[in-house]
């Protein structure tokens, strides 16, 4: 699809009609909307959680939801996704290694979907705070121009985005601050999510590059980017202070606030050099 202003999308987004003043005119115009859907997943059967989500790279953000969540413990233990189409909704029914569906059982969780909110439905306190494999502090140190160089990109690239408005994205950028990358959705756990299985099928080495996000750095971005095993996150907004917590305790160098050359290290500065 072609919105009026030349930028290329490959879907996520429906047009419908407007009108408004602009410059002290009325005006009436075609307009792209972001779609937001309900997208249920199954897992072996188990109806586990709903949320509300672009409907693009659905294979992706089927997988790096198992993943993030600490369902899979590797690709491996996704054996297929399926998708239904239906009058209220998409359906993902994934089939998993019996180990996972064990894990899955053991931690149950019902997310009732919202797009601002990744803890909806969680049915105790110590599913919030998974245990997290420390990251490596072995990585080489990166140059914080990489950080200003991927959130330029990041912005240029953002396709749906820039024909909505009200979409986010995230994006694994390598060392050199490149966009290697990108996945964009209503929601921004979704879109990590979606990011964290695009990595998972991907020939990159997550951890030799890092995060890059449109949102504020939370808590469970913080966690998914851990257990994606990339070793910084750079955030657009600030970060909460249990997402630095989090931070500090895995490992990970979070970034906020990087905006042009300027940006706030949170924890683990050593992974940044001027």
């Amino acid at each position: 699809m072609k919105p009026a202003d030349g930028v290329m999308f490959t879907g996520g987004a429906v047009q419908c009609p407007v009108a408004g003043r602009r410059g002290g005119r009325s005006f009436e115009a075609s307009d792209w909307l972001a779609e937001e859907v309900p997208v249920a997943l199954e897992f072996n059967g188990v109806a586990h959680a709903v949320m509300l989500a672009t409907p693009l790279d659905l294979e992706d953000f089927a997988l790096g939801f198992g993943l993030s969540e600490g369902i899979l413990a590797h690709r491996g233990q996704l054996y297929g996704v399926e998708r239904h189409d239906g009058a209220e909704g998409i359906t993902l029914r994934l089939e998993i290694a019996s180990a996972a569906f064990v894990r899955l059982k053991d931690r149950r969780r019902t997310l009732a979907g919202r797009t601002g909110c990744g803890l909806c439905g969680t049915e105790s306190l110590a599913q919030v705070a998974r245990p997290l494999l420390p990251l490596p502090v072995t990585q080489a140190p990166m140059a914080s121009a990489a950080i200003t160089r991927a959130m330029g990109e990041l912005r240029a690239l953002q396709a749906l985005q820039q024909a909505t408005g009200a979409v986010h994205a995230a994006a694994w950028c390598g060392a050199d601050g490149e966009v290697r990358l990108l996945r964009e959705d209503v929601g921004r756990h979704n879109a990590l999510d979606k990011l964290v299985g695009a990595l998972a099928v991907s020939s990159v080495n997550a951890a030799s590059g890092f995060v890059a996000v449109t949102s504020r750095a939370s808590f469970e971005m913080v966690q998914k980017t851990v257990c994606a095993g990339v070793p910084l996150l750079a955030a657009v907004s600030a970060a909460t202070a249990l997402a630095v917590q989090t931070a500090k305790r895995s490992g990970l160098t979070l970034v906020g606030f990087a905006r042009g050359d300027d940006h706030v290290v949170y924890s683990h500065p050593q992974r940044l050099y001027s």
